[in-house]
């Protein structure tokens, strides 16, 4: 069994989850965090997925050096999808901001 405390989900949870209509729950393996039964933001490896606005992703990948294309498990992610990677998982806290704008992106987003 692995072990969870290494990885970001404890600081991550006690983030997002305090967002109001967060929850988290598994899938597909990964640690993924919902509102409004959609998922916004998923864990893979030592980085945070999060979906955005293509453009705001696009603009992200290209402005910030911790931020790559979305490819859990080595599968290719869609262009609303970004990585962030932190070392310390601790400083996620500083991209709450964008935490929010990918809960609202997806709330508000139409259901295909």
């Amino acid at each position: 069994m692995p072990n969870t405390s290494t990885g970001p989900k404890p600081q991550l949870d006690a983030l997002l989850l305090k967002l109001p209509g967060v929850s988290a729950r598994r899938i597909n393996g990964l640690d993924a965090y919902f509102v409004s039964d959609k998922m916004f933001a998923c864990i893979s490896g030592s980085g945070v997925g999060l979906r955005l606005p293509a453009a705001v992703a696009t603009e992200l990948q290209f402005s910030r050096d911790n931020t790559s294309a979305f490819q859990p498990g080595g599968i290719a992610g869609t262009r609303e999808w970004v990585q962030i990677d932190r070392a310390d998982a601790a400083d996620y806290a500083k991209d709450l901001e964008l935490f929010q704008a990918s809960l609202d992106f997806v709330k508000n987003a139409r259901s295909r």
